[in-house]
């Protein structure tokens, strides 16, 4: 009970210090860089842009927990949305073949690398690396041209839009232009809201801290270690089949180079969210903030005028090693304490 209250504490401090910064960083741009940042539109786009990153960078959250990763995800939402669109657009296929097409591609991806990391004892890191080529490959198979998709059914659903009230704003014209999120940002927030519940308030989501934290541990306690891994990347993997659908409706087609580094980006809002890569430690909640501060750096970086990439990947670098160095303070501090009271304890048995 105690090592849980302790690992809670250290997932509760992560959270805290993501959710600050984000608030100090949005404030900062609001402050300093002009209008743009305040408008309720501008802050409601980090959703509408971002809401597939949401998604996989959850899932990836899981299995880091867990303390696995997985880099398949981007290729994953490249397959998908090409898939999607050959589907719709040269094959006559209707809006439910193709989200059963997503799950089915993400649900596959879940399946084969979980049974193979957590079954068979191969490394997070290679399977995945493997499935990430695999699906970049089988995108370029499924057709080598970019898809602009013009079904008109799946037209019609990518350009709904749900209005937000009391958010929207008058230009120039005196006309009133409402504030509206995309139907992937409603996918999105069920998610975060659904996988928080899980992690927080079922066994199962007590035994992926527990398998992260410490497996031998899990074992004595009972917890079937190799199904508990087995479960959380079918989860990454399905959701990462349900972002390549949100995905697909935001861009609207379907290419290769879709969703490049994606994985990447992913990892690194976890990471910002206060996951940690040695697993046990990590909230749904906090990867949500690690992804709006990821694009909120972004999004100041640019508006600086600083359009080059490099200066993007420049400012996420120092953002992750920040992040990287508090986590690594608060674990050296937790065994330092650990230690400490291990010494009283040796003592008194001599």
């Amino acid at each position: 009970m105690t090592k849980r209250i302790k690992r809670m504490s250290d997932t509760n401090l992560l959270l805290s210090i993501t959710v600050i910064v984000f608030f100090l960083m949005y404030i900062s741009a609001v402050l300093f860089l002009g209008e743009g940042f305040t408008k309720p539109q501008t802050f409601l786009n980090l959703f509408n842009n971002n809401s597939y990153l949401i998604i996989i960078a959850c899932g990836l959250s899981m299995v880091m927990i867990t303390g696995g990763i997985d880099i398949s995800v981007g290729g994953v939402i490249a397959l998908v949305s090409m898939t999607c669109a050959v589907n719709l657009d040269l094959n006559g296929g209707n809006l439910v073949t193709s989200m059963l097409i997503a799950l089915g591609i993400g649900l596959a991806f879940g399946l084969v690398q979980g049974f193979l990391i957590a079954y068979l004892d191969i490394q997070p890191f290679i399977v995945t690396l493997a499935g990430m080529f695999f699906a970049r490959g089988m995108t370029t198979i499924v057709h080598t041209d970019p898809i602009n998709v013009k079904n008109s059914d799946f037209v019609d659903l990518r350009q709904k839009l749900v209005e937000i009230p009391g958010l929207g704003t008058t230009n120039k014209k005196g006309i009133e232009i409402p504030a509206t999120i995309e139907l992937g940002v409603i996918v999105a927030i069920v998610i975060v809201i659904g996988l928080f519940i899980l992690l927080r308030y079922t066994k199962l989501g007590r035994n992926f801290y527990a398998v992260g934290g410490n497996q031998q541990s899990a074992l004595m306690l009972g917890i079937n270690v190799k199904r508990t891994k087995f479960l959380s990347y079918v989860f990454c993997g399905l959701l990462a089949g349900i972002a390549g659908y949100v995905y697909f409706m935001h861009v609207g087609s379907g290419s290769n180079a879709h969703a490049q580094g994606a994985e990447m980006n992913a990892i690194a809002s976890s990471i910002i969210g206060g996951t940690m890569l040695t697993g046990g430690v990590g909230n749904i909640i906090g990867t949500l903030f690690g992804v709006l501060s990821l694009c909120t750096i972004k999004d100041i970086v640019a508006s600086i005028g600083l359009q080059d990439a490099w200066w993007t990947g420049i400012t996420v670098a120092g953002m992750l090693c920040i992040f990287l160095l508090i986590q690594s303070v608060i674990m050296a501090k937790k065994h330092s304490a650990g230690s400490a009271k291990e010494q009283p304890a040796e003592a008194s048995t001599s």
